[in-house]
């Protein structure tokens, strides 16, 4: 489960990360998809590229 909001600079996250993980398994680049959402922010990519499910 990822946190609400960045744990560095405090912005939302989550809100994105459904579409993230949809088009990471469509095959597309995890930069593109960053870009394309509007993550701009090195701490908030990180929030979503060492993102791992423990479930």
């Amino acid at each position: 489960m990822i946190p609400v909001r960045c744990l560095s600079c405090g912005k939302p996250v989550s809100a994105y990360f459904d579409e993230y993980q949809i088009r990471l398994g469509n095959g597309e680049v995890s930069k593109d998809i960053l870009d394309d959402l509007g993550i701009k922010r090195y701490c908030c990519r990180r929030m979503f590229i060492t993102h791992v499910n423990t479930w």
